[in-house]
Formats: structure tokens, sequence, C-alpha cells
């Protein structure tokens, strides 16, 4: 067991009792070694800050301002019930209205690492948790064979085993934010295997044992809603449903975000992609549609949207050739012409 109040270095496992190993740090380097729990590229990093829920939702909202994400009161309150209740947070939304930016603008504010899992079809417990590093303990096997030295139970050790996003953030936990990003794309099978972790902040390694994170890291799941999520999943969960902003709320965040484009201009985007969101179109454009369209128009040195302007830089905001030609033939009306 991890004991949260050690400053969060690397780990080796010292003793057994019943199913639960314990593990103590060890002294930081300053290297990177292949003798610690995680890849061997990675290196010790400085303290981390630790993961504690503000005094206020209008504390919290000001601490997102000021890392650039301008959350509503709704949103924040949700978070702010996550942080203090030790609770998952499950956010969906459609693509591009800032769900993934949640956590990582929470891992700034307070200064904790940003451990981020990201899903896809196929996903399994070993790629998300743990592998052991068959190459090297195959090494290490051969030299005790040649060497003689009876130690084989030292092959199923933390020094062999390459930690996965989950692991990490049960490591870290409360210095962590976790971000289970697309959870939708998954399997139902994995969400089943997240039932442990979400529930008791635990996993289980069969050659180990049981490892539990005794403060918990904060947990975002994200979904863009392609498929149901499963009940038991949302029951672990709070939940909140981010929707695109109204218009001045969607100016103010391409002004948050993309501070050097002119107030008119950014003004003119966030109304053009609203008519866009109101058209029958395949892939409507998100929030970062609309900041990455600005930032366009911007770089290019244009500080009006008119039917050329938006004829070129198109592509910022739309991802689809069907969208892209329905788009053209109705280009004044999208401008408000």
């Amino acid at each position: 067991m991890w004991d949260a109040a050690r400053p969060c270095t690397p780990w080796r496992v010292v003793a057994r009792t019943g199913t639960l190993y314990a593990a103590v740090a060890e002294s930081p380097v300053e290297v990177a070694t292949t003798d610690t729990v995680g890849p061997a590229a990675d290196h010790v990093q400085a303290e981390l800050g630790t993961v504690r829920a503000p005094g206020s939702v209008d504390e919290l909202q000001r601490l997102l301002r000021d890392r650039a994400y301008l959350a509503d009161r709704g949103l924040a309150t949700s978070i702010l019930l996550a942080l203090s209740l030790n609770q998952p947070l499950l956010l969906e939304g459609e693509a591009g209205v800032g769900k993934t930016e949640v956590a990582k603008a929470l891992s700034s504010v307070f200064g904790a690492e940003l451990v981020r899992l990201q899903c896809y079809e196929g996903i399994d417990a070993n790629q998300a948790l743990y592998e052991w590093d068959f190459t090297r303990q195959l090494l290490y096997a051969r030299a005790i064979q040649e060497s003689g030295d009876e130690k084989a139970e030292q092959i199923f050790s933390p020094r062999f085993l390459q930690e996965r996003p989950l692991l990490k953030a049960l490591r870290l936990g409360d210095r962590a934010v976790l971000l289970i990003d697309e959870i939708d794309r998954a399997d139902d099978e994995f969400e089943a295997f997240l039932l442990e972790v979400l529930s008791d902040f635990q996993v289980t390694v069969p050659e180990l044992g049981t490892i539990h994170a005794e403060r918990p890291p904060l947990v975002i799941l994200t979904s863009n809603r392609t498929r149901e999520l499963h009940d038991a999943l949302k029951r672990r969960c709070l939940y909140h449903w981010i929707d695109y902003p109204d218009l001045p709320h969607e100016v103010e965040i391409v002004k948050t975000r993309a501070p050097d484009v002119p107030d008119v201009l950014a003004a003119k985007v966030a109304h053009a992609v609203g008519h866009l969101r109101n058209m029958d179109l395949v892939k409507k454009p998100g929030v970062s549609e609309s900041i990455t369209w600005a930032r366009a128009l911007q770089v290019l040195g244009l500080d009006d949207l008119d039917a050329d302007a938006a004829e070129a830089t198109l592509g910022s905001v739309l991802k689809d050739h069907e969208d892209l030609v329905e788009v053209r033939e109705n280009l004044q009306r999208v401008l408000g012409g």
C-alpha cells in the first residue's frame, strides 16, 4: 500500500501481508533507471502538488479561468463535488466542447500530474494497467541460471513491472489527475474492468497482490456518446453534460484562448459557427474548431470574416468533404448575409 503522505518517488515491494504488498519509497535519483516501476525513459519528477477541493465554486471558477478555461457554474459545481466526495466525474457532450481540457486545466491548477488513458476499440487491461517486461525478465533469469543464484522469485518484482496509466495514477494518488478519455470507444469488457478501479481505487496484480491508493486521484472520464455506457459504470460517477456554449460565452472562450484575435473577428467566427451547428452536417464544429478558425484568420492577417475569407479557411472548421460542399453552397446564410 502506498503512503500518500510520502513524496512521490519510485517504490519497491518490501513485505507481503495476506494478498497485500506493502511498498516504501526509495531515495530519488537524477538519472533514468530501469530498476524502478515504469518505462526505462522515465525520470524522477519534481514534487507534485496535491489535488484538493477549493473552498467554493466561485474560487474554483477563478482558478480555472486563470488557466484559460472558462467553466460555467454547473460544470464548476460538478468538479467541486467530485473533489469533495472523492468520486469520478463523467463528462459527456459533443466532440470539441472542452471535456478533455477540463482534466488538463485541473492538473495545472493543482500542480498535479496529468495521467491520460486514451481509450479505443480493443483496449484491454494490460494496456491500461501494467505489463511485465518479459525481455528483461528472460535476460535476468538467464543470468541467475548461469550464476547459480537461487533468486527466481525476484523475476516477478516491481523492477520488471511496466506501469500503464491506471497503475501510475494509483501510485501517484492525490498527486494525479487521471483522465480516462473517450470511454465510449472502449468495449463492454473494459468497462467491467474499470469497476474495481472506480469503486475502491485499487487493482490486483496476481504476482504481487492488491495495490490500493489510500488517497485516490481525481478521475475524469469523457464520452462523446457514440454508444451508451452501462449503468454500473455511471453509478460510480458524478455526471455532467457539457453543451455548446451560447454566443457571448463562446466569444469569451475564443478571446481567452486566442487573445490576439480582434473582438469583432471573434464575434463573427462564433456567430458563423453557431449557424454551422444548426445545419445538417456530418460533423458539427465544436468550440475547439471556433478557436482554430479564429486563429487561422488572424495568422492570415484577416480582421473580417467575409465570403472570401471563409471560403479560404473552411478547412479549419469543417473536416468532412460533404460538409464543405454543403456549406459552400450556403455560405452567405452561414455568414448571416
